[in-house]
């Protein structure tokens, strides 16, 4: 590797050529204030030229270099000047005539900058497909330049010890902030809620547009060559109050960049499409079928329907799944959009949805004594529940009634006599055979070594006026493993007819695959499992191991740390054309066909098995905005990624403002981590999150064992470990950093 240029800090050496110094001294060889502004303005202006070549292909020569730059001045020209005759001199350039060329190219690199809010960060070099860090750079405080997080910029290489390298900002190729949300301030300036964001953004009285201090704000930043640290902008929206929750939500939708305006195209594709809804040939009636939607109190878009009829000791289950496909037609604009989100997201109170809700809340939803288009899947079982049979295909249906999960447990609970039973005794039989259908089903998995895990979320609850009523944690009862069975078994049996297919890969098909963990942390897990007592079983750590471990803890006070623990251990499910089977589930086959109103990739396999039965028609007339399966299934799993997480910091941004009015309050809490600076712990009824600090722990001086995930009293002997409950009060909240600090209770 070439030597690295000398230090910014450094004084230049002396080449030898009066007054050719590139870095002025004073006589005792320490930089005078004003030398070292200078030599500071060098050091940039350096870095623009080498920035600029890299530019233009590697290449420039004197008058392009004016140009790109600007010099305002003859002296301006001069500081070039001086400039380029320096970088020859280090050799960073090689020089002929007025010609310049980047030398050392393989130390500058192109990457896209991650920051930390401490300062640091590190450089993904744009090569990298991967989801990897693994060829990350770290870019230490201070060489970060004007670069700011999600940049695009060249670095340059001034480090590099076996797999570890590290470097500086050269220059910003490309901003990636030119909006900015954040809190209006009095005086002008707007905070980033992006806390790696390392400025605050300028913005004059005239460019206020109306914002108020204390206001969520959107600001185009207009000017980026002044002050770095306080580029100008203007305010182009306010989004409101930050307690309120759906300027929460919003503030995460323009945070990454959640494409959620549909396209004027789109909606006047939308708009011409007819409500209109008869038979048509090549679609089966199943209007006959009693068809019925179990879903949660709040929904609005009901994309399955189930019916069941009994033949002797053989079940035939029908999954009816509404059919977005024809209605949105491949290439269309419609089509786009809906690929560009990926997936809807949903947020309390409020859904980013992949569809208009012309579609998802009335044409595509299966709402009570309408009639529909869906795509079902006739599914026939033994009595044990295994397959005996499978047939796909458009139809058109009609839902006879909606059902609440909470209404179906109701009636499935209730004495054969009861007044409830009576009331639904047209439906009360088929939700009887659907429920002993799913637990034979449920126990088909199990037997095979599906992993049951069993993790409630925090549930968010909203009042008339959109504030915050309550946070708990999420129940599910026997409806929901009734639906979650039946879906199951449709989305197993759509991919195993795919993979009986001579030639699948000429189907846009993509499965849903879970690969097995990596063998690594299995063995950190079981490790960390021993410590705190979990006897786990023998054999090969495949399903039913990890199934096995599960059902070990269920219903401990353990099972909430080791479920979520053991579910890290997994690697991320993901789409793929590829058949890599699906660890968690103990399937051979899966795939998604279930949600095509809220998941693109459900609507990809509904068209697959549209071509698969001879009926392209209007789902191939575009063409799609992916070039293959594997670009689709790629694409599709980072947008499920980037819903998961808006939807994780929205819960966090909301959680923090609940917990800052219930300062002082305890609550009954589990022990989830154990760290150098303190215990983390979630909260048993609503799973929030929070660390207690290990200063604040009363009567004792603690010590953390990390080796058995525990903190002991060296006088009380007093051990607190992971999997313990505790109470905790609320001592602190800080709601910008969306932290939740709580002391330890005594009993």
């Amino acid at each position: 590797m070439a030597r690295n240029r000398r230090s910014r800090k450094s004084p230049a050496p002396d080449h030898g050529r009066k007054g050719k110094s590139s870095k002025a001294t004073t006589g005792r060889g320490k930089p005078s204030a004003r030398d070292q502004s200078r030599n500071q303005q060098l050091s940039q202006l350096e870095d623009e030229i080498v920035g600029f070549i890299y530019r233009q292909g590697g290449e420039a020569n004197r008058q392009e270099i004016f140009s790109g730059l600007q010099p305002a001045s003859r002296g301006e020209r001069k500081i070039i000047d001086d400039a380029l005759e320096t970088l020859c001199r280090e050799k960073t350039l090689a020089c002929k005539g007025e010609v310049y060329r980047n030398k050392d190219v393989k130390e500058l690199i192109e990457a896209k900058i991650s920051a930390h809010p401490r300062g640091f960060a590190f450089a993904r070099p744009v090569t990298e497909l991967a989801d990897t860090r693994e060829n990350d750079i770290f870019i230490p405080p201070g060489a970060i330049g004007s670069a700011n997080h999600g940049d695009r910029v060249l670095i340059r290489l001034t480090k590099v010890r076996r797999d570890k390298r590290e470097g500086r900002v050269v220059t910003v190729l490309h901003r990636s902030a030119d909006r900015i949300v954040g809190t209006w301030q009095a005086g002008g300036l707007v905070i980033p809620e992006d806390d790696r964001l390392n400025y605050s953004v300028r913005v004059g009285p005239d460019q206020a547009g109306g914002a108020k201090p204390g206001e969520v704000v959107v600001v185009e930043v207009t000017d980026f060559t002044g002050d770095v640290q306080r580029p100008a902008g203007r305010v182009i929206e306010i989004l409101g109050d930050s307690n309120d929750p759906f300027v929460q939500a919003e503030i995460v939708i323009h945070l990454l960049e959640l494409p959620h305006r549909f396209s004027p195209e789109t909606l006047q594709q939308v708009e011409k499409l007819t409500g209109l809804i008869e038979p048509e040939p090549g679609r089966d009636d199943l209007r006959h079928i009693r068809h019925v939607t179990i879903d949660c109190e709040t929904a609005k878009d009901f994309d399955d329907a189930v019916a069941i009829e009994k033949a002797g000791k053989n079940y035939r289950l029908y999954v009816s799944i509404a059919d977005v496909s024809h209605y949105v037609t491949t290439g269309s604009p419609l089509d786009q959009d809906a690929y560009e989100r990926g997936t809807s997201v949903y947020f309390p109170g409020r859904v980013v949805p992949m569809l208009p809700e012309r579609l998802s809340n009335d044409l595509c939803s299966l709402v009570p004594d309408q009639d529909r288009y869906a795509f079902t899947a006739i599914l026939d079982f033994d009595g044990q529940g295994r397959p005996i049979g499978q047939k796909f295909g458009k139809s058109l249906i009609r839902s006879y009634q909606r059902f609440t999960y909470n209404k179906v447990f109701e009636i499935l609970s209730a004495p054969p006599k009861a007044a409830i039973r009576t009331e639904y005794k047209e439906f009360a039989g088929d939700l009887e055979m659907m429920a002993k259908l799913a637990a034979a089903l449920e126990n088909q998995r199990r037997h095979r070594g599906s992993i049951g895990f069993e993790i409630p979320e925090p549930e968010i609850t909203l009042d008339e006026t959109g504030r915050i009523s309550h946070i708990a944690r999420s129940h599910r009862n026997q409806a929901h493993k009734l639906i979650e069975e039946c879906m199951l078994a449709a989305n197993e049996a759509v991919a195993r007819a795919f993979s009986a297919l001579d030639h699948p890969a000429d189907y846009a098909f993509l499965y849903r695959i879970h690969e097995e963990p990596d063998p690594l942390k299995v063995e950190a897990f079981a490790e960390f499992a021993r410590s705190i007592g979990v006897a786990l079983p023998e054999g090969v750590t495949g399903p039913g191991w990890f199934a096995k471990v599960v059902e070990a803890v269920k219903d401990t006070p353990k099972e909430y740390i080791v479920s979520n623990l053991l579910l890290r251990t997994m690697q991320q499910a993901r789409y793929s054309p590829e058949n890599a089977g699906h660890f968690g589930l103990a399937a051979q086959d899966y795939c998604h066909f279930t949600s095509p109103i809220r998941r693109y990739p459900d609507l990809m396999v509904h068209r697959a098995l549209e071509q698969l039965a001879g009926r392209g028609g209007k789902a191939e007339r575009g063409k799609p905005r992916y070039s293959s399966a594997e670009e689709a299934g790629i694409f599709l799993s980072g947008r499920e990624r980037v819903a998961v997480d808006a939807e994780r910091q929205v819960v966090e941004r909301l959680q923090v403002r609940y917990m800052a009015e219930h300062l002082g309050e305890d609550f009954a809490a589990i022990v989830s981590g154990i760290a150098s600076f303190g215990v983390f712990v979630e909260l048993l009824e609503s799973f929030i999150s929070g660390v207690i600090p290990l200063a604040e722990l009363p009567g004792d001086f603690y010590e953390v064992d990390e080796k058995n995930h525990r903190i002991l009293g060296k006088t009380s002997g007093r051990t607190i470990q992971i999997g313990d409950q505790i109470r905790v009060k609320v001592s602190e909240v800080n709601i910008r950093r969306r932290r939740i600090d709580f002391t330890l209770t005594e009993d």
